[in-house]
C-alpha cells in the first residue's frame, strides 16, 4: 500500500512532535515501510483511516510501537574506537585527578539513545578496564545511566543477551572470553558488567534533570542526525544544563556543534573530537 503526500505529513508530524525525529519528503518509503503492518494489523484501508486511528485512540502502547517502529536501532561496541580511547585516556584520568585532590567522589554517565545495549556496555567495560589499571576510581563510585525510547530496544539491553552477529561487531576475541558467557548461539554479558549499567525509558523531548541533576559526561551518538536544527539546539541547551561545570559531550562523529551550539569548546584525542561544557 502507497502513502500519499497528505498522508506522509500527517504521519511524519505526529512523530516528530512526540519523539523528534524529522523525516524529509524523500522518506516517505521509511515511514511507508515501518508502517504498513500496522495498516494490515487494524484492517485499516490506508494511512489515512490508521492516523485517524492514532490520534483518537487513548492506547499508550499503540503510540510507543508506532515510535518503537520509526526508531533506527544501529548500534555496536565500541563503534569508530577513539570516544573509547578518549574516555580512557582523558576523560577518566581527569576525574582521577579530582578524586585524588578531594573535590570529586563519584561519576555519572549518560548513554542517550543507548539502543540495544552496546554501548553503555562498551563504556562499561571501559571503566571495568581503566579501574583495574589504578587505585584511585573505584568500580562502584562510577555510575551509568543508559536510556532509549524503544521498549523493545530497552528489553533487549536489559537482558544483555546476543547472537553471533551482534558479536561481529566490534568486539575483540579477548573481549568475548573475558567479559561473556556462551550459552548454546547466545553470549550473555557478565552479570557484574550489567550491574553497572540501569536502564530507563526516555524521551529525549524531555528535561534530562528529571533522570539526574548532573552528569559528567553524556555519550549522545548518532542520535541528533534525525532531528531538525531547533531541536537539536534546545537538545544541546539541555544538555549543557544538566553537565556538571567542565563536563564532558561525546558525539557522533559525523555530527557537529557548529551552528547549533556554543556552550561547548572543542577537543581533539585519538583521531576523535570531543567536547567540554564552557561554564
Amino acid at each position: 500500500m502507497k502513502i500519499t503526500d497528505n498522508e506522509f505529513l500527517l504521519l511524519r508530524d505526529y512523530i516528530e512532535e512526540n519523539c523528534g525525529i524529522c523525516l524529509n519528503k524523500d522518506k516517505a518509503y521509511l515511514l511507508e515501510n515501518r508502517l504498513v503492518h500496522f495498516i494490515e494489523e487494524f484492517k485499516c484501508k490506508d494511512f489515512s483511516e490508521f492516523y485517524y486511528i492514532l490520534k483518537t485512540s487513548n492506547r499508550k502502547d499503540l503510540k510507543d510501537k508506532i515510535l518503537d517502529a520509526m526508531t533506527t536501532n544501529e548500534t555496536l561496541w565500541f563503534r569508530d574506537a577513539h570516544p573509547y580511547a578518549i574516555l580512557k585516556e582523558k576523560i577518566l584520568p581527569s576525574f582521577a585527578k579530582e578524586i585524588k585532590a578531594g573535590t570529586r567522589d563519584k561519576i555519572k554517565i549518560w548513554s542517550a539513545a543507548s539502543s540495544t545495549g552496546q554501548e553503555p556496555y562498551s563504556l562499561a567495560i571501559t571503566v571495568r578496564d581503566f579501574c583495574m589499571g589504578q587505585d584511585v576510581i573505584k568500580k562502584d563510585m562510577v555510575k551509568i545511566v543508559a536510556t532509549d525510547i524503544s521498549d523493545s530496544s530497552l528489553a533487549k539491553a536489559k537482558a544483555g543477551k546476543y547472537d553471533a552477529v551482534a558479536m561481529n561487531r566490534g568486539i575483540t576475541p579477548e573481549q568475548l572470553n573475558k567479559f561473556f558467557t556462551k550459552e548454546g548461539m547466545t553470549h550473555t554479558i557478565n552479570q557484574d558488567i550489567r550491574d553497572m549499567v540501569n536502564f530507563q525509558k526516555f524521551n529525549l523531548q524531555d528535561n534530562p534533570i528529571a533522570l539526574e541533576p548532573h552528569f559528567d559526561l553524556v555519550f549522545m551518538r548518532y542520535v541528533a542526525i534525525y532531528f531538525s536544527d531547533e531541536f537539536k539546539k534546545g537538545l544541546y541547551s539541555r544538555l549543557a544544563r544538566v553537565l556538571t561545570p567542565k563536563g564532558f559531550l561525546v558525539i557522533g562523529a559525523v555530527e557537529t556543534l557548529r551552528g547549533v551550539s556554543e556552550d561547548f569548546d572543542m577537543l581533539s584525542h585519538a583521531g576523535g573530537l570531543y567536547y567540554q561544557c564552557k561554564r
